[in-house]
């Protein structure tokens, strides 16, 4: 399995450790409960180095991108940040990406499971195109810093007042000495940061950063709360809310598609899927009871299968069962009362708006 730049840090660190897309990463160091209120009451620290992180430079850069992307590549600002989708002919999920913009090349950050994928899929089309791709994903380090108190322990270390960077936009600096990228970006529903640094440099940084945090309560956290994190804000997982099998539109990711900008593989299919008045509907359930609805389990209104749990967990927040699946329209008016098989026994669920938590903001 791959390791990450700081692996040996969680390692010693007390992170159990698990194989998640090839590469052995920390599930949690504590418990996911303590880490999940780490983050949404002070701040957490993600080894998300697994990502992959690919830079496009060239006269032909943004051409490329813009053909096989769902976004406007042409409108992104520099330094701005666009969430899209890479789609098959059919319209099908491929991947979801983030498309950053600087001076001299793009950066697009793709999910771990899909790396070789997309790889792959970007070398297949880019034979017409004067564009060079640059895999850094086992070069370079990433890591996010989510909470409410990200800012604060972050910015003294900062060459930029990161506090005027918005959402969705980076930054080339310097932590410390050292050369990096930041973004305000995260995939937790708090404010917070993605740091992008070099390998070589990456230990260094987690050890610094964790140790300005100490007295504010931040805490290095792992995947399992990073899933229970997204699942409160409804942010869709890849293999979960979205395949190959499932367009934007019906996925709730309609956003992140342009279909007045230029061409794109898929483009045809997502013009009709737009159009079509019965897709399913991304929904919240909450369930009745302790019982958990994992994923795969069905989705009845009364005795018939309308669906299937895509995600669920107990969600520490609201002390509660939580999931999200797709169902008819009819079936998804928030109020509606619906059950779920969980292994041979029927629980009650009730559907609810999305997200579930949503951040206080001044």
């Amino acid at each position: 399995m791959q390791h990450t730049a700081c692996y040996d840090w969680h390692v010693s660190h007390g992170g159990r450790m698990v194989d998640f897309a090839g590469w052995e990463m920390p599930i949690q160091y504590t418990s996911i409960i303590e880490e999940h209120h780490a983050v949404r009451t002070a701040a957490g620290m993600f080894d998300i180095a697994h990502m992959g992180r690919l830079f496009f430079s060239g006269p032909d850069a943004c051409d490329f991108l813009d053909s096989l992307v769902t976004n406007d590549v042409t409108k992104i600002a520099e330094g701005q940040i666009r969430y899209s989708l890479v789609t098959n002919e059919q319209g099908g999920i491929l991947d979801d990406v983030l498309i950053y913009r600087f001076p001299e090349e793009y950066l697009v950050v793709v999910n771990a499971s899909n790396r070789e994928k997309i790889v792959q899929w970007f070398l297949q089309h880019k034979e017409n195109f004067q564009v060079t791709m640059d895999d850094r994903t086992l070069s370079d380090f990433m890591f996010a810093i989510q909470g409410p108190l990200a800012v604060e322990i972050l910015n003294p270390l900062i060459d930029t007042d990161i506090s005027q960077i918005k959402y969705y936009w980076a930054t080339a600096t310097h932590f410390l000495d050292v050369p990096v990228l930041v973004s305000r970006t995260g995939y937790t529903g708090e404010d917070g940061f993605e740091v992008i640094v070099s390998g070589e440099h990456a230990t260094e940084v987690w050890k610094t950063t964790i140790n300005e945090g100490k007295d504010r309560g931040i805490l290095p956290t792992g995947l399992g709360c990073r899933d229970t994190l997204r699942l409160e804000a409804a942010m869709p997982l890849y293999g979960h809310e979205m395949d190959e099998s499932v367009e934007p539109y019906t996925a709730g990711l309609g956003f992140g598609v342009r279909l007045k900008a230029g061409d794109f593989i898929g483009k045809d299919a997502l013009v009709a899927a737009k159009a079509k008045p019965d897709k399913p509907v991304r929904i919240g359930l909450e369930m009745q009871g302790k019982r958990i609805a994992r994923e795969g389990a069905n989705i009845l209104s009364g005795e018939n299968k309308i669906g299937e749990v895509t995600s669920g967990t107990f969600s520490p927040t609201f002390q509660k069962p939580l999931a999200m699946g797709y169902v008819p329209a009819a079936n998804s008016t928030p109020g509606s009362e619906l059950t779920i098989d969980i292994r041979g026994k029927v629980v009650g669920a009730k559907v609810v708006e999305l997200p579930f938590y949503k951040r206080e903001t001044s």
